[in-house]
């Protein structure tokens, strides 16, 4: 399977736990076991790209490895397993999927207390 595909599937997984974890820490303000999974879902994605996009899951895999990302990948063909950079992942988008459920939670809790 592409790193790539493995590295979005990490990034949704783990955003739908942060967001669940967000809505049980908040359980005041949380959107129902689906509407945390879906908000989680997204906000880990988008936490995971923006992760890439600034290049921390390359410079995780710099500081453990002590090359690139580039030459480490092609070096280590074989073994593609970056223990640093699916840590960076797994937790970059948790905190983007609790961060996004957080948001979309307290927006919809003001807007309620508007239409009140």
């Amino acid at each position: 399977m592409d790193p790539n595909t493995i590295s979005l599937i990490v990034s949704l997984i783990s955003g739908v736990l942060g967001g669940n974890i967000a809505g049980a820490a908040l359980s005041d303000k949380s959107l129902g076991t689906i509407g945390n999974s879906v908000t989680g879902l997204i906000g880990g994605g988008i936490g995971g790209y923006i992760l890439k996009a600034l290049g921390v899951i390359a410079a995780v895999t710099t500081a453990v490895t002590g090359a690139p990302e580039a030459t480490h990948a092609a070096a280590s063909a074989a073994s593609s397993f970056d223990l640093g950079s699916f840590l960076a992942n797994v937790g970059g988008s948790g905190v983007g999927g609790a961060i996004l459920t957080a948001v979309v939670a307290l927006i919809k809790n003001a807007a309620s207390h508007k239409a009140e």
